[in-house]
């Protein structure tokens, strides 16, 4: 034997345990594979021997590979290979060619590819497709590339639990399911090897439902920033001469938000009541969509939370406004002023009733905004049937904007009418945001008289129907008996009150 070949035999078997090969007590079954042993490899491995498993890693270099958690073996890539069926990849694309020479140890393996791609269509094919192309007597299986090495170190309790995967052999992907299921994950069959470009693009989005709803947002805020900007700042710097410019900060942000709050919760429930219009347009409930408005419903959770969001903003820009320093200075130059000129306030109760009414419709409206976006949590949403779901998320939701828009009619009050309100003829931000929930709230009121006329008349047709069907039946058994002659006139439907004449 040549000294080549000696320090080839000698670099197939380097073992982190006191094994120096696969442990045989082991079944088959309990054993597995991993190739490479970066970060994620050394984290599937521990969770793996955690879970009880027999690992092997494979590695070019076994006798450097040193980071690798206790307990485990390496082996070069052809002693792993043909110690266990199941085969982890934990490897890139660019470093697939080392499994070619395998082909022969590989044929009937399982292999479960890890990889992931810098960008979308970086390949013509997908790595599972362009491993499956590479190793053709092999199983192979996609899955797991949705979790981090983080991930899985920290394990399903602080991670993910969903598992994707995908693979031609319903053999294979159950042999990989039972492996996600014993490590605490939950696997969901995608269908075949095709469906790996799908898996592969998962981990590279960014935000995908929220970039319509951060765009409207993003957009209705320098919308109106810019309006109210225009209408209070540079118009009493124009017509005045003053310079309240510092109320940028806190005044304006504080009349933005609750504007795009508003208005994003009726677009939240918008699609909902045009959907239910349009169905009734077609009178039926089985057509699809259009995409604009399927598009539209699929982001209504991200419309709502983001509604949340502003909302809060603008409950925590109203507690800070007692401790601003022009809001203290305003109320201590008033207070002087009245001492000073020995005036006198009356109390208005009208005020009063407005400000406390205002206040609390307010403070309930917020308080069933937590309510909703509590119940879109996931781990709420499992725990709810669909009745107590859709309950919280339409009934509840749409009283919430009924109490939002109704705070903000009080908030305006009698300056609706009065002409000092309309700075350059322009109203001001929240009128122009009451268009739109007056709007959806005008178009639900008519869907729910709609239903309940709807129902009156099926309730009165069934009724009708009832109280024909028993006097047909009534004068069935008269007639048998021979109390009515057989030419007698039975009540039609159309009669208003039906009378039996006897005879």
């Amino acid at each position: 034997m040549t000294g080549q070949e000696r320090s080839e035999e000698k670099s197939e078997c380097v073992s982190m345990s006191p094994m120096m090969e696969a442990d045989p007590a082991l079944p088959e079954s309990e054993r597995v594979c991993v190739f490479g042993t970066g970060d994620l490899g050394h984290s599937l491995g521990l969770r793996l021997l955690q879970a009880g498993y027999g690992v092997v890693f494979g590695s070019r270099q076994p006798h450097s590979s040193s980071r690798l958690p206790h307990g485990a073996q390496v082996l070069g890539h052809a002693a792993a290979a043909q110690s266990a069926h199941l085969i982890f990849i934990a490897v890139q694309r660019e470093h697939y060619d080392f499994l070619v020479p395998l082909a022969n140890q590989l044929k009937g393996k399982v292999l479960v590819d890890l990889s992931n791609n810098l960008r979308k269509n970086q390949y013509p094919e997908a790595n599972a497709e362009y491993l499956q192309s590479l190793v053709p007597g092999a199983e192979v299986v996609k899955g797991f590339n949705t979790l981090s090495a983080w991930s899985l170190q920290n394990g399903p309790s602080d991670a993910n639990r969903q598992v994707y995967i995908c693979g031609e052999s319903a053999e294979a992907k159950q042999a990989v399911i039972a492996v996600a299921t014993k490590l605490g994950f939950s696997a969901l069959d995608r269908g075949s090897i095709s469906v790996a470009r799908e898996l592969e693009d998962f981990p590279l989005q960014l935000f995908p439902q929220w970039r319509l709803p951060l765009r409207i947002a993003i957009g209705l805020s320098a919308a109106f920033f810019f309006y109210l900007l225009i209408r209070d700042i540079i118009y009493a710097y124009v017509t005045q001469g003053k310079d309240i410019s510092f109320r940028i900060m806190v005044s304006l942000a504080n009349k933005v938000c609750p504007i795009v709050s508003l208005i994003m919760l009726s677009l939240c429930y918008l699609p909902g009541v045009l959907a239910s219009f349009l169905q009734l347009y077609r009178g039926t409930k089985y057509r699809r969509f259009p995409d604009w408005l399927d598009r539209w419903m699929l982001c209504r959770k991200q419309l709502g939370l983001l509604a949340l969001g502003f909302a809060f903003l603008h409950v925590l820009y109203t507690l800070i406004i007692p401790i601003r320093y022009f809001v203290r200075f305003k109320v201590t130059e008033r207070t002087v002023s009245v001492i000073r000129e020995n005036r006198t306030t009356e109390f208005d109760t009208t005020t009063a009733w407005r400000s406390d009414s205002y206040l609390s419709l307010g403070i309930l409206g917020f308080g069933l905004y937590v309510l909703l976006g509590i119940t879109s949590l996931p781990s709420v949403i499992n725990s709810l049937s669909w009745r107590e779901f859709s309950f919280v998320q339409s009934k509840l939701g749409h009283l919430t904007l009924l109490l939002c828009t109704a705070h903000t009619y009080l908030y305006g009050w009698n300056r609706f009418l009065s002409s000092s309100t309309y700075k350059w003829y322009t109203p001001p931000g929240y009128m122009l945001c009451l268009v739109l929930p007056s709007v959806v709230l005008l178009l639900k009121l008519l869907l729910i008289t709609h239903t309940h006329t709807h129902t009156q008349n099926n309730t009165l047709s069934m009724m009708t129907a009832l109280s024909l069907r028993h006097e047909l039946l009534f004068l069935c058994y008269c007639t048998l008996r021979g109390w009515l002659p057989f030419n007698h006139r039975l009540p039609c439907f159309w009669d208003q009150k039906p009378t039996i004449t006897f005879h």
